[in-house]
């Protein structure tokens, strides 16, 4: 292991340019994983980060200490707790921080899932973090997300994602029109989730690979991709509001599509 006592000291000054560039971030790839446990989880899912800086401070947590036993030695940062801090946007209590590449998905494993996600122009990080954890959570295996989306392993996407990431083939800056053409093509089905007008979800036919989706709270799913999908669904709200947010839209058919497959058998 490697410890820094100096703001000087090259790997340090990388890791610290990374966590203030969001542009630079999304460049070159890579995710800014917060906290032991999106580092737990790259490390069992995907492979082993460029970098783990560790505070001191921190060093002692049973998850932490497991972390970096477990890690190459010429990967790991000890710095105090006043250098953690001085690397930004992070607060100290986090403990661990890791700088990785962002995995690239399988292309093949993409165009066999039997349930898949399509976000466009997911701007807001904690709903399309949510969405992937939903995804996740019912059974999707891949996301393709427009280029307009948030960056998916941007931190505040990799914290509302909580782990799903590591679960899913996802495809960014996707070509959603194109992807949901070849998704028909090999037998799949899309489902574009519109706020009025469409079939009642329960009510919509869910048999087979199915593709879903969203767009954002605005302005909703564009004209292109409404008219390549199969069906248009809307989810029934008695209640007094007009729509649900992204996040919690995309939970519900997610859901629903979920539900579907497992009565079906």
């Amino acid at each position: 292991m490697t410890r820094v006592v100096s703001r000087q000291n090259a790997r340090y000054r990388e890791v610290a340019r990374l966590v203030a560039s969001s542009r630079d971030r999304r460049r070159t790839r890579r995710a800014l994983l917060e906290g032991e446990h999106l580092v737990a989880a790259y490390v069992e899912r995907v492979g082993t980060p460029e970098v783990v800086v560790v505070n001191d401070d921190a060093a002692a947590r049973p998850g932490i200490a497991s972390l970096a036993a477990n890690l190459p030695d010429a990967r790991l940062l000890f710095v105090s707790r006043a250098l953690f801090a001085g690397l930004g946007a992070l607060s100290p209590d986090v403990g661990v921080v890791a700088v990785a590449p962002a995995p690239s998905p399988d292309p093949e494993r993409s165009a066999l899932a039997p349930l898949v996600l399509f976000a466009e122009a997911i701007q807001d990080p904690g709903n399309l973090g949510s969405m992937l954890r939903s995804a996740a959570a019912f059974g999707a295996t891949a996301a393709h997300l427009s280029s307009d989306c948030a960056f998916a392993w941007s931190p505040k996407v990799l914290r509302a994602g909580q782990g799903a990431h590591f679960h899913l083939a996802i495809h960014d800056d996707a070509d959603l029109l194109a992807v949901a053409r070849r998704f028909r093509a090999g037998g799949g089905r899309l489902l574009a989730a519109v706020a009025a007008g469409g079939t009642p979800l329960h009510a919509a036919a869910m048999q087979g690979r199915i593709a879903v989706a969203l767009g954002n709270e605005g302005a909703g799913l564009s004209a292109a991709l409404r008219a390549e999908a199969d069906d248009r669904v809307t989810i029934p709200m008695p209640g007094g509001t007009e729509s649900l947010n992204a996040a919690a839209a995309a939970a519900v058919v997610l859901y629903e599509v979920a539900r579907a497959k497992i009565t079906a058998g």
